[in-house]
């Protein structure tokens, strides 16, 4: 708690120089349960200030310095396991198991793959008598959400700390808890001074100074598209690199020879993941038309099998959404689905029949959806699956890729080759056949609106790094 109200600047816990505070609501009670204070333009110039000044000592660290520093901050996270994963499961309303097996534990797994790419990581190379240099971009800014945020703060922090770049995190306003324990762990590390800096506040008071601060030389920003644009057009004012991964609305195309059983289940089971409160969830679901309604069985079973409650109980596995404000979003979206014509297969308008407060979603499932329908185009981020018809898999990848997103796609097929050749026509920055498990190793980023730039492992530690050609070097 002590820390609630603190920044963390230059190697210590500060208060705001403007104190100004904001509620973090519990999702599941709708009700406050600590504050945080909120930060201004002076705060981001202190920390920006702090980071600048880290940086030339800190770039040139070696690399076998910066994975000591990794592993240590690894060994911390490890024993504030627990505490992190209470965190996020309060903070957003994540069922307490997943909060321990999928949010918490991906911020260790993302350490650990860092550690790893960055033991094997080259940073220079010769070609001829030029040697190519990889050297640290900078000062980062590194804006993150609120429905992955351990996952997607260290996808920023650790490569940028592999790197030898110092930082400036902002996590999410909504989800903050589990960034102060996070800045908690980066402070036992022994983080030299500067590295690393926390700020708290909203996206128009800090996050957009922070992007188009002129000492910081690369933001890094994962959100909404139209977010993302405003952070894109700040950011072009002093012409720095901006890495984005944004919105997203994956097609799951179940070719004609898959296992269709569990196929389809797995599909419900991929959308509805996280409260579907993720940007790279197979939200539609491509079937033949011939098996259109049997799809829609096999989903409607899947979807009424969740129970959706308490995320403190460990037999909840629907979680609430995480505001107020999304649940509005998804109970409108739902509504059009209905006035559009989609069949509602199950779930609707409203919440649970025996939850009759908080942000709950029934588990809802959409059949006969029509491209070009608000739910088939639009974000829901909400456990809501659509259910669409194809012909033949040209129609399949027609459909899939008629879409300002490209940040996944999903392929299922008992025939590799088939999903193979499927997945090559699809425009999204990562296709996954088979529902494989999670690799932190693949590179992860979207085409198209869902953004630029990659992240996870070696592709993460690039994108913080500039390229210097030394010509002349000599052999």
């Amino acid at each position: 708690m002590s820390n609630h109200l603190k920044f963390f600047i230059d190697g210590k816990w500060v208060a705001p120089v403007v104190p100004a505070t904001l509620h973090v609501i519990d999702p599941s009670t709708e009700e406050a349960y600590t504050k945080i204070s909120i930060g201004s333009k002076a705060d981001v110039d202190k920390a920006v200030a702090a980071a600048k000044a880290a940086f030339p000592s800190f770039s040139r660290t070696t690399k076998a310095e910066r994975l000591t520093l990794l592993k240590r901050i690894l060994e911390i996270y490890n024993e504030r396991y627990e505490v992190i994963a209470q965190a996020i499961s309060q903070e957003m309303g994540a069922p307490i198991t997943w909060a321990r097996e999928a949010q918490a534990w991906a911020g260790r797994t993302h350490m650990e793959a860092t550690i790893k790419a960055l033991q094997d990581y080259e940073f220079s190379e010769k070609r001829g008598s030029t040697m190519v240099v990889k050297e640290p971009i900078g000062v980062c800014a590194l804006i993150t959400p609120w429905n992955w945020p351990l996952n997607q703060i260290v996808c920023k922090v650790a490569p940028a700390i592999a790197a030898g770049c110092s930082v400036v995190l902002k996590p999410s306003e909504i989800a903050p808890i589990s960034g102060i324990v996070f800045s908690e762990v980066m402070e036992a590390a022994g983080t030299p001074k500067g590295v690393y800096n926390m700020i708290n506040g909203t996206g128009p008071d800090v996050g957009q100074i922070m992007a188009g601060h002129p000492d910081v030389d690369m933001v890094s920003f994962t959100g909404s598209t139209r977010a993302g644009i405003i952070v894109a057009q700040t950011a072009a004012q002093t012409v720095k690199r901006v890495a984005q991964e944004l919105g997203g609305k994956s097609a799951n195309i179940v070719l004609p020879d898959a296992d269709f059983e569990t196929a389809v289940k797995k599909g419900v089971e991929g959308c509805f993941g996280n409260s579907g409160q993720s940007c790279d969830a197979p939200t539609r679901m491509l079937v033949p038309g011939s098996r259109h309604d049997e799809a829609l069985a096999i989903a409607k079973e899947a979807a009424e099998a969740h129970n959706v409650g308490d995320p403190r109980s460990a037999k909840t596995t629907l979680g609430p959404v995480v505001s107020n404000i999304q649940y509005d979003k998804i109970q409108r979206l739902i509504e059009i689905g209905i006035k559009e014509g989609a069949t509602l297969v199950t779930g609707g308008l409203g919440r649970p029949e025996h939850l009759s407060r908080v942000y709950y979603v029934r588990p809802t499932v959409f059949g006969h959806v029509k491209p070009g329908m608000t739910i088939e185009k639009e974000e829901i981020f909400g456990p809501v699956l659509s259910v669409i018809s194809y012909n033949d898999d040209e129609d399949a990848v027609e459909i899939a890729n008629d879409t300002v997103y490209g940040l996944a796609a999903y392929v299922q097929s008992r025939d590799i080759e088939h999903a193979r050749r499927v997945a090559a026509k699809l425009r999204a920055g990562q296709v996954s056949i088979n529902y494989p498990e999670w690799d932190t190793f693949a590179p992860f980023g979207g085409y198209k609106q869902s953004g630029n730039g990659r992240e996870y492992a070696d592709w993460a530690i690039h994108d913080f790094l500039e390229i210097k050609g030394i010509i002349g070097y000599g052999t």
